[in-house]
């Protein structure tokens, strides 16, 4: 019976200590948001083996508050490397904000088309909803090249994304025909 308050106040002591310290952590956080820059050289808003990284790219982060959508975070101008990857560095933590990596520009005129759809990639900037650590992983963020490279029939033929219209004599995507 004597062990019973021993082992409640062990539990209720490291209880407190992890709350304190997830609480106190969470204020004093630093996150790393890595991610990559790449040209679409196909124009389907997605990476082929025919993408190509973009090195000297630059994308920002921001994050807004949910709420009053007031600006909670700005990073500098990030430049990708010749991988076309590219880390950037948060401290805090923004439970209460939505943050994005977005593309600013490329610095290939030949592919410099912001993707509609992977034009920003959302990150999540709290260890107060479940993910630990402080690496995150933004989604690859793409131009588009101004013309579609010639081998790119090929590639999404072998991939099942085209089919071959047999009355037009070009290329439809499946959900054209």
């Amino acid at each position: 019976m004597a062990n019973i308050p021993i082992i409640a106040l062990f539990c209720f002591t490291i209880f407190v200590s992890s709350s304190l310290n997830f609480v106190y952590g969470a204020e004093n956080m630093s996150y790393v948001v890595v991610g990559h820059v790449y040209c679409d050289t196909c124009r389907v808003e997605f990476e082929t083996k025919l993408s190509e990284p973009i090195a000297g790219a630059v994308v920002k982060l921001e994050c807004r508050n949910r709420t009053d959508n007031h600006l909670t975070f700005q990073s500098q101008e990030i430049v990708t490397d010749e991988r076309g990857d590219y880390h950037i560095v948060v401290e805090g933590d923004y439970e209460e904000s939505d943050c994005d990596v977005a593309l600013v520009r490329s610095p290939n005129p030949d592919c410099n088309d912001p993707s509609e759809m992977w034009r920003i990639s959302r990150v999540v900037l709290t260890t107060l909803d479940g993910v630990s650590g402080e690496l995150r992983f933004a989604n690859n963020l793409g131009f588009k090249r101004k013309v579609a490279l010639p081998q790119c029939t090929q590639v999404l033929q072998e991939i099942g994304y085209y089919e071959l219209s047999q009355e037009a004599g070009d290329i439809a995507p499946w959900s054209e025909l």
